[in-house]
């Protein structure tokens, strides 16, 4: 069986993650240490039994869930005695988990990851003033019927599409009163449900620029080798391995669009059969058997979920 590994992004946090991967493994243990040195202070407290709201600042979300997702990746490995190499053709992270993704892979190490995820946070929530901005999800619209609607409701604004995630699952981006206008357009054109996403700022689209800017500066002082499997990349739903090219694409992420979709069935064109989820939540997993039923999906987060995992490819060589 040909699989991908793939990792979460924002929005998948709750108090209580990795609590019990910490508890069953020195080895996730040791990923949570190297997270709060990483930070210089314990994130994994806030992560473990800390206060929800705090932990949902992007700030600390994005490297708690980066952590979350390698230190189940590493008792995976360790349980089975494969590394990420052995067992995928290639990884991907729908947002911020192209970040998971490539710690995952050894392109950048964890503590570095720990850190550009704190920057990136920082300064996507700095690059627009609150209430200036909004997301919308739109459920049972295309992908070129969401460009047309973003398209009439810009009116001079920003607003355009930030996730393609799934069939009938595309989320928008942009000024506020633009994405008001586009909901109210989705509406009248017959959308089974439009929703406002209640997140802080409007990410991926071109209001993050200062926070590309940034964190082109910031990605430029961190060494990346090559993944030791392609990564298939949000903005081009194309797998790479160039660490100038990865670099670029870092940048160009923050206000580009996450092609999901796509990255999904470019991955099925690999060869790839399985995707596994690792990491907090099932959104990815969900989402994959909405965009091609015939791929397997399978989401690892707890020591529970990795035994299920073994058990589930018992028969598999190791």
């Amino acid at each position: 069986m040909s699989r991908a590994f793939v990792f979460p992004g924002q929005g998948s946090q709750s108090i209580g993650m990795g609590k019990a991967l910490a508890e069953a493994s020195a080895t996730a243990r040791a990923v949570f240490d190297e997270v709060d040195d990483a930070l210089g202070e314990k994130l994994s407290r806030l992560m473990f039994e800390g206060d929800g709201d705090r932990l949902t600042l992007t700030e600390n979300a994005q490297p708690a869930l980066m952590a979350v997702s390698i230190a189940a990746l590493r008792v995976l490995e360790e349980r089975t005695g494969a590394t990420l190499g052995d067992m995928a053709a290639c990884v991907a992270g729908h947002s911020l988990g192209e970040y998971s993704a490539l710690a995952a892979s050894g392109a950048i190490s964890v503590a570095d990851a720990a850190r550009l995820l704190r920057r990136r946070g920082v300064e996507m929530q700095k690059a627009v003033p609150v209430g200036i901005g909004a997301m919308a999800a739109l459920i049972n619209v295309d992908l070129e019927t969401a460009e047309e609607i973003v398209a009439s409701a810009a009116q001079g604004e920003v607003c355009t599409v930030a996730n393609d995630n799934a069939h009938g699952q595309v989320v928008i981006s942009g000024h506020r009163s633009a994405i008001n206008r586009a909901v109210a357009i989705a509406a009248e054109q017959g959308a089974r449900r439009s929703v406002i996403l209640p997140v802080s700022a409007p990410f991926h689209c071109p209001l993050m620029k200062p926070a590309a800017e940034a964190m082109k500066g910031a990605l430029s002082e961190v060494a990346i080798a090559t993944p030791c499997v392609p990564l298939v990349a949000n903005v081009v739903a194309m797998a790479v391995s160039d660490p100038a090219v990865i670099r670029a694409l870092l940048v160009e992420q923050i206000t580009g669009d996450v092609r999901w979709r796509e990255s999904v069935l470019v991955m099925k064109g690999m060869g790839v059969t399985e995707l596994v989820e690792v990491g907090v939540g099932k959104v990815l997993t969900g989402l994959t058997r909405r965009i091609d039923k015939s791929l397997h999906a399978f989401a690892i987060h707890t020591p529970d979920d990795i035994e299920a995992y073994l058990a589930a490819h018992a028969a598999e060589p190791r």
